[in-house]
């Protein structure tokens, strides 16, 4: 199939920066995206249909300059390579994605308002984001808003959805909060939910089940 001018004319992601050179707001942001990625990658282990981005520019067609990417905390693409010509990405370039907009994009509220809550939605649904979470667990106070929202994408505009953790079908995955321990901290945290209302086990707690039952892993030979 010929590619359309206006698609010849778009720039490689060798020609893109990888984000938008902001740097993020505090760890809490890295730790509670990286923790969802580190899940998804021991539960779809075997699957390569799928891309979990953190902290990544996102570059597409819809906003003002092609060249300008959205970046959020976190974003899951389903339908494409996990791996593409066995290189890692440098960013997600929506037009060398076969045109597959990502299927979940997460925002965590930091001290400085990001435009989660306005900005940010009206972009993710110009997109075509099916699913936009905003987590806030330190400035929803201040922000008006609760703690864990869900919006779900519904003729072209997002409307709030109830209830948690929120079972997501498209995905075969619920989302929500949940305490535990991550990197020795005990906090909240979100996770990965069944249909059933079970929450997925990280690594690390399957680990910890392990030698409990199991006593120390064996040694490698």
């Amino acid at each position: 199939m010929v590619k359309s001018d206006s698609k010849l004319r778009l720039p490689t992601s060798d020609e893109l920066p990888d984000s938008d050179g902001l740097p993020v707001d505090n760890e809490l942001h890295t730790l509670v995206t990286n923790l969802l990625g580190l899940i998804l990658g021991f539960l779809w282990g075997q699957r390569f249909d799928w891309f979990f981005g953190v902290n990544m520019g996102i570059y597409h067609t819809t906003g003002i300059n092609p060249r300008v990417p959205i970046v959020p905390d976190g974003f899951l693409s389903l339908g494409v390579e996990r791996i593409r010509a066995n290189q890692l990405r440098k960013s997600y370039v929506v037009w060398e994605e076969n045109d597959i907009i990502p299927i979940f994009i997460l925002e965590i509220v930091s001290q400085t308002p990001g435009g989660e809550y306005d900005d940010k939605l009206s972009i993710y649904s110009k997109l075509g984001v099916l699913y936009y979470v905003i987590y806030n667990p330190d400035f929803w106070r201040r922000d008006q808003q609760e703690t864990f929202e869900v919006y779900r994408l519904v003729n072209s505009r997002y409307q709030r959805q109830i209830g948690e953790p929120f079972w997501m079908p498209e995905i075969g995955l619920g989302i929500g909060r949940g305490i535990g321990s991550h990197r020795g901290l005990q906090r909240e945290w979100l996770y990965w939910f069944d249909e059933r209302g079970n929450r997925i086990l990280t690594p690390e707690e399957l680990l910890a089940r392990y030698q409990e039952q199991f006593g120390e892993l064996p040694e490698n030979d």
